[in-house]
């Protein structure tokens, strides 16, 4: 479908450019006219403008920073409570936020629900920056008329997600600097330093121990290309293979089921995936998204998909008439705590409120197995390092006394 670049005059007199896809220029006319626009020119762009069309696959990839999307929703829900219109409310937004893609997303929204779009409708032409979860929640406050409270839980749960990222970030932030750390020394010895002592052991008319033979071994294929190229080139298949591989249903769920059977890590990532569901689903039901919606979009927003089928088989198990604990219990991912509390959920009509403490409960668990998985990481990688190094020194260092002990 063709691009066509367009000059025109929106409904408050200024000037204002764009790209719209269309079947021919009337088509393209008659879009702008229900946005309110006159139109001043209209030109289809060539499909030769490589820099445009760079520019264009380029901004695909740019993503919205979160906490510029949690305080856009914070700031939207105060100013909708104040009683700012709505397109007012979009204007001033996307004038003051920092974030470049929020601030044309933002534009564009407003220039949709100036011409009669709801607000759910206008956010839902940008998957990339507003997900299935935002947009349904959107939609239930347009409908319920409680637009201000939805977009005040959207902060919450956006900002709680966040803080949860943002910890698991921190935490592997230090083993992260010290694996590098370790990594850059070696390369630098193996580069650098040790050839010199490569030269002179070869020189020696010495039986050379087993470690220093290993050292030579690794220092010369480090610098030979016809061992380096290979080995990059088979790392570079092995991980597009792995990605074609993660890509299909098979795939997704062993790789899936392997994060969380992982020593150590399975646990933290089980801790995460419950978390994030119990608050996900909580906040949905609370802001009256019906159960069967919710659980469809908290099936894909899981990012599991262990979790995925474990929520078709509760919408199946709703569907037949039965409760949403049993299949959640069967699937083996969630504690009898978690079932045993999302069943009183259900028996009490207080589903998302139990949910919603589950999910306290276990940012608590995360937070705390974080500060001890760092505590047992620093030690370990500081032996590694230590263990690294040390073998390096020893293989420099043996051959020299062994070189001592033959002129005595």
């Amino acid at each position: 479908m063709p691009t066509f670049l367009y000059e025109a005059i929106d409904s408050e007199g200024k000037m204002v450019k764009g790209t719209i896809d269309a079947e021919n220029q009337r088509v393209v006319i008659n879009k702008l006219r229900e946005m309110r626009y006159t139109v001043k020119s209209i030109t289809e762009r060539s499909s030769s403008n490589v820099q445009t069309d760079l520019l264009a696959y380029v901004d695909r990839f740019r993503r919205v920073n979160m906490q510029s999307l949690t305080i856009f929703s914070r700031q939207f829900a105060t100013m909708i409570n104040a009683g700012l219109a709505m397109v007012r409310c979009l204007d001033i937004l996307s004038q003051q936020t920092e974030d470049k893609k929020l601030q044309e997303v933002l534009i564009a929204v407003r220039k949709d629900v100036e011409g009669g779009s709801t607000l759910s409708n206008a956010l839902g032409k940008y998957p990339n920056v507003f997900s299935t979860l935002y947009i349904s929640m959107v939609k239930a406050g347009e409908m319920g008329g409680v637009l201000d409270t939805v977009l005040n839980r959207l902060a919450n749960f956006l900002e709680a997600d966040l803080r949860l990222e943002k910890k698991v970030k921190s935490a592997m932030t230090y083993p992260t600097v010290i694996l590098i750390m370790a990594l850059a020394i070696v390369f630098f010895l193996v580069t650098y330093i040790l050839p010199t002592f490569v030269e002179l052991f070869e020189g020696m008319d010495l039986d050379l121990p087993l470690p220093t033979k290993i050292l030579i071994g690794l220092t010369k294929a480090s610098k030979n290309p016809l061992v380096i190229g290979p080995v990059i080139i088979l790392i570079i298949v092995l991980v597009v293979v792995f990605n074609q591989y993660v890509k299909t249903q098979a795939g997704r769920m062993q790789y899936d089921m392997l994060k969380l059977r992982m020593p150590v890590f399975g646990l933290l990532n089980k801790k995460v995936a419950i978390s994030r569901f119990c608050r996900t689903l909580g906040t949905l039901l609370s802001s009256g998204v019906p159960i069967m919606q919710s659980l469809e979009i908290v099936g894909k927003a899981s990012g599991n998909e262990i979790i995925a089928q474990t929520v078709i088989k509760v919408r199946e198990s709703i569907r037949e008439g039965e409760s949403i604990a049993g299949p959640l219990g069967m699937s083996g991912l969630f504690p009898p705590m978690v079932t045993q509390m999302v069943a009183v959920g259900e028996e009490t009509g207080n589903l998302d409120a139990m949910l919603s403490k589950v999910s306290d409960f276990y940012d608590t668990e995360v937070e705390f197995m974080l500060e001890s998985l760092t505590s047992m990481l620093e030690p370990i990688m500081i032996v590694g390092m230590g263990g690294i190094v040390g073998f390096i020194v020893v293989s420099v260092f043996l051959p020299m006394y062994q070189l001592i002990g033959t002129i005595k």
